[in-house]
């Protein structure tokens, strides 16, 4: 549906969450926030699924949360804003535990709960028009959508409360350099090398990623013993699949491996 407030292409091993209220800069309101969420459920169920990819329609990735909802709940109460945050937070709990990995697509504004969300992908290209600005404080709010979760483990706690609380606007060399995203390209490049990096970890053993995506994603809460019995239990699981035999085998016969994700 054209005119939705979020598009699925969930054909093949790739998916697209496309966040499309272009004319608002894809200002995330309660439509979008459930039908985040719904796309995500519907991804769960898919157990060919390789790789996701989320991108922005228009000309930017997220301008942040819709302040004409916010405002609503000002004289309505906060249930509204619970509306988008709730939803939003789920899906974003879901995507982080799913085995695949997931890609921001970033360019032009990424602002608010749309730099958290870019934040919460576990890879991130952007083009050199991308904007980044964790807003929430020129308005006199915190973040959400796990900003504050992500932000320290990405750039560190002294840089965050820098990004935090002043808020600058930080283009796409400084988000690069700051750790914020992981490549930056010409921004008439960004759909080619978006669906290049994407083919490429669709061709990738996905169980392994989801392994590695929790070892990581958990390790800051684990002292270091508890993490080596992580690791060692998820390398028994890895050594189930038929992905690690297939890689093994590769390596011994000096050959490209071809994985199904199994």
């Amino acid at each position: 549906m054209p005119n939705a407030p979020l598009i699925l292409d969930a054909d093949g091993p790739i998916a697209t969450i496309t966040l499309n209220r272009p004319a608002q800069l894809n200002a995330l309101n309660i439509e979008m926030a459930e039908a985040f969420e719904a796309a995500v459920d519907q991804l769960a169920k898919q157990p060919d699924l390789r790789v996701i990819v989320l991108q922005g329609a228009g000309r930017g990735f997220m301008a942040g949360g819709d302040l004409g909802v916010i405002q609503r709940a000002l004289a309505e109460g906060p249930d509204i804003v619970d509306q988008i945050m709730l939803p939003l937070h789920r899906g974003l709990i879901k995507l982080s535990e799913m085995p695949q990995p997931v890609l921001a697509s970033l360019h032009g504004p990424v602002a608010g709960a749309g730099m958290s969300v870019a934040m919460a992908a576990d890879l991130a290209i952007a083009a050199d028009d991308a904007k980044f600005t964790l807003a929430y404080a020129r308005i006199g709010a915190s973040p959400d959508g796990s900003g504050t979760w992500h932000l320290p483990r990405l750039v560190g706690l002294r840089r965050a409360l820098e990004i935090a609380l002043l808020a600058d606007t930080i283009d796409a060399a400084e988000a690069l350099r700051l750790g914020l995203v992981n490549q930056v390209v010409p921004a008439a490049d960004l759909p080619a090398r978006t669906a290049a990096l994407a083919e490429r970890l669709a061709a990738g053993p996905t169980q392994a990623y989801g392994r590695i995506k929790r070892l990581l994603r958990e390790s800051l809460e684990r002292t270091l013993p508890a993490q080596l019995d992580a690791e060692r239990e998820a390398f028994h699981e890895s050594m189930k699949t038929g992905d690690f035999r297939e890689g093994i085998a590769a390596f011994l016969t000096k050959r490209k491996p071809s994985y199904t994700g199994k």
